[in-house]
């Protein structure tokens, strides 16, 4: 227990709920992180850890990210992220369900969604228990598939980040290497092969590999050979912990762009490790929060046009989040984290300003 609050403390966190229901074989953890800026928004993982340990780390660093991720898109979103320890093959109707009235028993405090092995169906499961559920599908009101809109984002960041890096607008022939080409990996390779780029796949599925091969005209990439690939562009889009000691020398791309979350597995020592070999990381929390743009407009009536055009003005946060490492001499990570950081200090000053006035009114209502 002392070693739980010891995660909680050292990250920040308001709140961690454990699910557990073993009719169904429901065992999951909710993470709330912050609520500063609004109710906890992040998806539901699931994933079969092995160990608790690893799913406690796993939720706390994701929910983490969530705060951050909301700030820096200018959402009235605070962070939370769930994680589910099941296998894929375990996933039922009745552990949604039972997952559902977890979610409500938290009254808003945390708004769930799909992640990695989570769907609109599984949603749709949840949204028969909970109204603090977003990606269902429109036939419930929601939006459907977040991956496109995220995919987007990660785009259009990854632009930005050629027009710092590289003082070029287009992509035309630009090479870039995706790993996973999941639901957000396949649009992302979608919109890079429409704009010229030159693709180069790799995913554990050899399936998904040989659809992006045939498509698009990718070249599949083996694991071993991914790192050292001599490109302009790496888009991590699967999972994270992979910028670190051992791939980072082998990096010969300028840019790192990808919709993956948590991809500096130690982000103080892996990001200074990127700045000093001059690789531009894009912040995975800031290039990738256009499925949560998405899902937060289900929640304040979905318009898909707004939604895409929020999520496109991710490069334009890109480029202000590299204006001030720059400036400032600091890694792109941190960077990120000030700026993020500023606008929740900057709420959080307001309700206490709020909080000090009301309490004034009411002493003088009530001498």
């Amino acid at each position: 227990m002392s070693n739980v609050f010891t995660h909680v403390e050292t990250l920040g966190h308001e709140q961690i709920v454990y699910c557990n229901d073993p009719q169904s074989g429901l065992r999951a953890i909710i993470g709330i992180h912050d609520t500063n800026l609004g109710p906890a928004l992040g998806g539901t993982r699931l994933w079969h850890y092995s160990s608790e340990e690893d799913a406690l780390r796993d939720v706390l660093r994701l929910s983490r990210g969530m705060t951050y991720k909301a700030a820096c898109a200018g959402l009235a979103l605070g962070g939370g992220k769930a994680v589910i320890i099941a296998r894929p093959e375990q996933k039922s109707e009745a552990m949604f369900r039972a997952f559902g009235r977890f979610v409500n028993s938290l009254q808003g405090r945390y708004i769930t969604a799909e992640d990695v092995n989570t769907n609109v169906t599984d949603m749709n499961f949840v949204r028969l228990e909970t109204k603090f559920v977003t990606g269902v599908a429109p036939a419930l009101g929601g939006s459907g598939d977040p991956s496109p809109v995220t995919a987007l984002g990660v785009f259009a960041g990854l632009k930005a980040a050629v027009e710092v890096r590289l003082g070029r607008k287009d992509l035309k022939g630009l090479r870039v290497a995706v790993q996973g080409v999941g639901n957000v990996g396949k649009y992302l390779c979608q919109y890079l092969h429409e704009e010229g780029a030159k693709l180069f796949v790799n995913d554990i599925n050899a399936d998904r590999v040989q659809e992006m091969c045939s498509k698009y005209q990718a070249t599949a990439v083996s694991d071993s050979e991914l790192y050292s690939l001599d490109i302009d562009v790496f888009a991590p889009c699967a999972l994270g912990a992979i910028l670190n000691s051992k791939t980072i020398p082998a990096l010969k791309a300028q840019i790192i762009a990808g919709g993956a979350n948590n991809q500096l597995e130690d982000e103080k020592v892996h990001g200074k490790m990127l700045q000093d070999r001059k690789v531009v990381y894009c912040p995975d929390y800031v290039i990738n929060a256009g499925g949560l743009i998405n899902v937060y407009n289900e929640l304040i009536g979905y318009n898909r046009e707004k939604a895409l055009s929020e999520a496109r003005n991710i490069g334009a946060t890109v480029l202000q989040i590299l204006k001030i490492a720059d400036r400032d001499g600091i890694t792109t990570h941190e960077a990120s984290q000030r700026y993020a950081e500023n606008r929740i200090q900057a709420v959080r000053n307001l309700k206490a300003m709020h909080n000090v006035a009301s309490s004034a009114v009411g002493r003088m209502m009530h001498p």
